[in-house]
């Protein structure tokens, strides 16, 4: 199509100046999940457990690659903060070195905001076994465990 364009809000792919999860008359719009790609946001949109809306970074930082935050929309990100509509920043990056790197500059630049942060929960995949699992992702699961009830109804 030769009319995509980026979201001025969010920054995903659109087919108009503000997508249609941005424009959303829906949406939570206090509550704000940062992920890396439009893939990213696709992806939890399938799962149709998120009702919030969207800042994509089109990309992580990655020295090694030589990513640094200045190539990212991190600036438009603490202009949103800035404003005080955002109540919850949930970080939903990948759970890779350059996810964390990111959620951790991120972090350190928005701390003193009042700003509730959070993150996807992160743990052992529906169907693996544990022990194919790796040791970080497995220590993560038993320290964050929840109770069985809780289990049933997710």
């Amino acid at each position: 199509r030769n009319n995509t364009t980026f979201c001025k809000e969010c920054h995903t792919i659109s087919d108009t100046e503000t997508c249609s999860i941005c424009l959303s008359p829906k949406r939570e719009k206090s509550i704000l999940c940062v992920v890396e790609d439009v893939r990213d946001v696709m992806a939890i949109e399938n799962t149709g457990g998120y009702n919030g809306v969207y800042h994509v970074l089109g990309g992580l930082i990655s020295p090694m690659d030589g990513v640094g935050p200045s190539d990212l929309t991190i600036v438009s990100l603490i202009d949103k903060l800035q404003t005080g509509e955002i109540s919850e920043l949930v970080f939903a990056l990948n759970t890779t070195m350059e996810g964390d790197t990111t959620n951790f500059y991120l972090y350190r630049k928005i701390k003193d905001f009042n700003i509730k942060l959070t993150t996807i929960a992160r743990g052992i995949a529906v169907g693996d076994e544990l022990e194919f699992a790796d040791e970080v992702t497995l220590g993560r699961s038993i320290q964050h465990r929840i109770p069985y009830e809780q289990s049933l109804s997710q």
